[in-house]
C-alpha cells in the first residue's frame, strides 16, 4: 500500500503466498538446509526447517528424494570449527590456529571471510597476515583454533577461484598401467574415460597431474597393482622408495618388548618359585624324617 508521503510500505499481517514456491522448490530448500545441519554445531538449521514446515504438511508432499550429508569422519571436531569460524566472520574477529601443511607447520592469524565446501572437504577463505594475501586453509589441517578479541576492518574480498584449472593446473603428464581389479578406483577418481584396456587386460591410464609428490603418494596407494611408465623421473623415484621399503622389511624385527615382558614375567615368577621351593623342601625334610623314624621303629621291633 502507498504511504502518506508517497512511499511504499507492507501492510501489517502481510504474508508471502506459499504458492510462489512449488512443492519441488520447498523440497530443494529443505534438502539444502538439511545438508548444512549435518555439519552444524547448533540447532539453528533444524529450527529453521521446523519454521518452514509448520503448517505446510499438505504443501510439502511426498517423502524426501535427496539426502545430503556434508560431514566427514571428523564430524566431532569439524562442526565446532565451522561454528567458531562463522562466529569470527559475523563479528569480524581475527582467527588464529596451528596449521599443518605439506611444507611444514606454522601458526597463522587470518581475517576469515568465507567457509567453503569443495572437493569433499571444508576450507576457510581468509586474508593471511603472514603471507599478506588471500589463502584457502583446509579445516582438517587446523588445530588450536581460537577467535581473537581483536577485530578487523573488512577489506575488498575477491571470490576464490576454485576452478579445477586454477587449483589443479596440470603440467605433469602421467602414463601408467593398472591391474583390472582397481578399475573402480580409476573410474571413481578420474572418470571412465581416463584409461584404455590393453591386450593383456591391464588398464593404460593417462592424466595430467599438478604435484609430483602427491602423484607418487597416490601411485603408492595401489601397491604392486600399478606401474608408472612416464614420466621417467616419477618411475625412478618410486623405484628408490620401493627399494628403501624392501630394506626395512628385510631386517629382523627387534624383540626388545617381548624380551622385557619375559624378563618381567620371570621376575614376578621368581618369588613364587622360591616359595614353592621352600615349601617343597620342607615337605621333603618332613618326609625324610618320617621315613627315618619308621626305619628306627622297625629296627627296634626287630631287636
Amino acid at each position: 500500500m502507498q504511504g502518506a508521503g508517497g512511499g511504499i510500505c507492507i501492510m501489517d499481517g502481510y504474508r508471502v503466498d506459499r504458492t510462489i514456491l512449488t512443492s519441488k522448490d520447498m523440497q530443494g530448500i529443505l534438502a539444502g538446509l538439511r545438508s548444512l545441519d549435518s555439519v552444524s554445531g547448533s540447532r539453528y538449521y533444524s529450527r529453521l526447517m521446523e519454521k518452514l514446515q509448520t503448517g505446510a504438511s499438505e504443501f510439502v508432499s511426498g517423502r524426501d528424494s535427496m539426502l545430503i550429508d556434508l560431514s566427514s569422519w571428523y564430524k566431532g571436531t569439524l562442526a565446532p570449527k565451522i561454528e567458531m569460524i562463522q562466529d569470527a566472520i559475523e563479528n569480524r574477529r581475527l582467527l588464529s590456529f596451528r596449521y599443518y601443511a605439506p611444507s611444514g607447520e606454522s601458526t597463522r592469524t587470518v581475517e576469515p571471510y568465507y567457509v567453503v565446501f569443495k572437493w569433499t572437504s571444508w576450507y576457510v577463505w581468509a586474508w593471511c597476515m603472514m603471507r599478506r594475501d588471500f589463502r584457502l586453509f583446509k579445516l582438517n589441517r587446523m588445530d588450536q583454533l581460537a577467535v581473537s578479541e581483536h577485530t578487523f576492518v573488512c577489506r575488498e574480498v575477491p571470490m576464490p577461484d576454485l576452478s579445477n584449472e586454477k587449483i589443479f593446473p596440470g603440467g605433469i603428464r602421467v602414463k601408467a598401467l593398472f591391474d583390472p581389479d582397481v578399475k573402480w578406483r580409476l573410474v571413481e577418481e578420474f572418470g571412465p574415460h581416463c584409461f584404455t584396456e590393453t591386450d593383456d587386460g591391464r588398464l593404460l591410464f593417462h592424466a595430467d597431474y599438478t604435484d609430483m609428490e602427491n602423484l607418487i603418494e597416490w601411485i603408492l596407494t595401489f601397491g604392486e597393482k600399478a606401474e608408472v611408465l612416464e614420466p621417467a623421473q616419477v618411475r625412478e623415484r618410486i623405484r628408490h622408495i620401493a627399494e628403501a621399503v624392501g630394506r626395512i622389511y628385510q631386517k629382523p624385527v627387534k624383540r626388545n618388548n617381548e624380551g622385557n615382558r619375559r624378563k618381567e614375567k620371570d621376575q614376578c615368577a621368581k618369588p613364587m618359585q622360591q616359595s614353592m621351593k621352600r615349601i617343597h623342601g620342607g615337605k621333603q625334610r618332613k618326609e625324610s624324617m618320617r621315613e627315618t623314624n619308621e626305619q628306627d621303629l622297625r629296627e627296634d621291633a626287630a631287636k
